[in-house]
């Protein structure tokens, strides 16, 4: 009994590091606040969100909507993978219903990916932080400056005239007048006063922004179709592109979570969800194409990889796994228009 508690307190930490992460977005692009067991999570209106460092299997959501006419959406959303019961990157979805009601539906559930980078229009939060004031107001200054310009009549003989003084001098008798007349000394003196004022506006901040700074971006090796260790577990598309595939641990462990899916639509789903974050290879999508149990869900499927795939050289290979000559030729179309 002794071996046995002691077994159970050394297991326990391990379970505690365990986490889920959820992901929120509107698929009509309505902006919404999320709130977890009654914690606000973003204080800004968002159209897609990600919480990560979530330990219960379960939690009490709610979405309120920037439009205070669209009706909130409460609900309790369990955060694991519901074919498992594992912890796992789960994915909600908001999408208006063709009766016009908003409900909030489960997506898809991933592995939770290490050093996750996000897309640039995802907010991100790790639960149990504040939510981030706004950001900062932009102030612009702007200085304005005056010159004022007076005149300032200066003359001793009156405007317009000249200065003019007479002197008498008696010399032997005689009388001399002399008149000097300077007109400079009627001149105006000038004074040049400058005056500078400076008007401050405060405008609103504005932009995306998260509780911390972005993470570092990953670091791509040649194009090679192959993951570059150096990367630091890092294999998401970068500038539109993939360069690297899914270290085979990571893939598996995707592919073995696409299986687990009961219905065609799911796996579809969470295959794409997949590739949201990922790149795979040529042979990884060949791979996770045989999954499927219909043609439709295989093109469909090898079209959304194409633009995630970096050996695209390869890529007619895929055209192998389809029944039909109408499917390889739709791919091989698809591609061409690529």
């Amino acid at each position: 009994m002794k071996r046995l508690l002691m077994l159970l307190m050394a297991c326990a930490p391990l379970g505690s590091f365990a986490q889920s992460s959820l992901t929120i977005f509107s698929e009509d692009g309505y902006p919404f606040y999320l709130v977890l067991n009654g914690q606000k999570q973003n204080s800004v209106p968002m159209t897609n969100i990600h919480i990560d460092g979530l330990t219960a299997p379960q939690y009490a959501v709610k979405i309120i909507f920037e439009d205070a006419s669209k009706k909130e959406i409460s609900k309790n959303l369990p955060v694991v993978d519901p074919g498992t019961n594992a912890f796992a990157d789960v994915t909600y979805k908001i999408k208006t219903q063709k009766d016009g009601d908003i409900k909030m539906r489960y997506f898809s559930a991933t592995p939770v990916v290490p050093n996750y980078v996000p897309p640039p229009d995802m907010y991100v939060m790790h639960y149990g932080q504040p939510a981030p004031s706004p950001p900062a107001a932009a102030v612009t200054q702007t200085t304005t400056t005056r010159t004022t310009t007076t005149t300032t009549d200066m003359g001793m003989g009156g405007p317009g005239g000249n200065a003019s003084f007479s002197v008498g001098v008696g010399v032997g008798g005689v009388n001399m007048n002399v008149n000097i007349s300077d007109p400079t000394m009627n001149g105006g003196g000038t004074t040049t006063t400058t005056r500078t004022t400076t008007r401050t506006t405060t405008t609103g901040g504005g932009g995306y922004y998260q509780d911390a700074p972005p993470p570092a971006q990953p670091v791509y090796g040649n194009n090679n179709g192959g993951y570059n260790g150096n990367n630091n577990g890092n294999y998401n598309r970068g500038n539109g592109g993939c360069n690297n595939a899914m270290p085979v641990g990571d893939f598996n462990a995707a592919k073995q979570t696409i299986q687990k899916a009961s219905f065609e639509d799911t796996k579809l789903s969470t295959a794409k969800t997949v590739l949201s974050s990922n790149c795979m290879s040529t042979e990884q999508v060949i791979q996770v194409c045989k999954l499927f149990s219909f043609e439709q869900s295989k093109l469909d499927f090898a079209k959304y990889a194409y633009d995630r795939c970096p050996d695209r050289g390869n890529y007619f290979k895929v055209g192998n796994i389809f029944s039909f000559d109408a499917s390889r030729t739709e791919l091989n179309e698809y591609i061409s228009g690529h």
